[in-house]
């Protein structure tokens, strides 16, 4: 069992993590054909992936509604929503028609008529409303979690506040309308100006650090991978 479920996992981790290293820096047509089957692959393993990924949900959800634990009551809209899209999309198609023109007595277009499959109406009417309420909910724990971290304890969250506030008001147009004057003789009022500075200059240099510690992290995280060390994806944390 120690072959199957341990070291075949590592020895397909190693020999592909190395192949398609090599493939990157070997510019070839047979370099570039492996690349195009390994993606093809991918595409496929995803789709079990996917599957196997929706019969985990329902299987989670029907558990709890076999058990009637609390909050059984969501796995019943998690149920409804589930087959009532796969159905429209099944049974009518996942994509609209394209409109049909309305015309007059004359022959001239006055009008369009578009029709909306159940699929589409649901996602547009329905999911997408959804998300922009989830954001919108998100929006004040944001709010919220700022409030606490902005606070002036010492200096350094002192000066987060302030470039916060600086960068907050430059980015709408309240804080154009109140300071216009720029020091430079520059066509943009100085808040906007000044934020897109901040921006461009001392945020973009924090941000390309954290890029590059995410970027090392990764290529970390991807010997250990190669090379067996890290071993949580075959389902353990040996």
């Amino acid at each position: 069992m120690q072959l199957v479920k341990k070291h075949i996992p590592i020895a397909i981790a190693f020999v592909m993590g190395v192949l398609m290293f090599l493939q990157f820096y070997i510019p070839t047509r047979a370099s570039n054909d492996f690349l195009q089957n390994v993606t093809q692959w991918d595409r496929i393993i995803s789709g079990f992936a996917l599957l196997l990924g929706i019969y985990s949900l329902l299987n989670h959800h029907y558990h709890k509604l076999r058990r009637k634990v609390e909050g059984w009551g969501f796995s019943v809209v998690i149920y409804v929503g589930f087959f009532a899209m796969l159905i429209a999309g099944l049974a009518w198609g996942i994509i609209n028609p394209p409109p049909t023109p309305v015309l007059n007595s004359a022959g001239a277009v006055t009008g369009q008529v578009e029709v909306y499959l159940p699929f589409m109406w649901m996602y547009d009417y329905v999911l997408l409303p959804m998300q922009a309420t989830m954001f919108s909910i998100l929006a004040f724990y944001i709010a919220s979690a700022a409030y606490r971290a902005f606070r002036a304890r010492n200096k350094e969250a002192t000066v987060l506040l302030i470039t916060a506030i600086i960068v907050m008001l430059g980015r709408v147009p309240l804080g154009a309308f109140m300071i216009t004057y720029h020091p430079f003789g520059g066509a943009d009022p100085l808040l906007p100006w000044f934020t897109e500075w901040i921006l461009n200059n001392p945020s973009m240099a924090a941000q390309r650090g954290i890029m590059i510690g995410i970027g090392l992290g990764v290529i970390s995280t991807s010997l250990r991978i190669i090379f067996g060390i890290e071993r949580t994806y075959m389902g353990g944390g040996d």
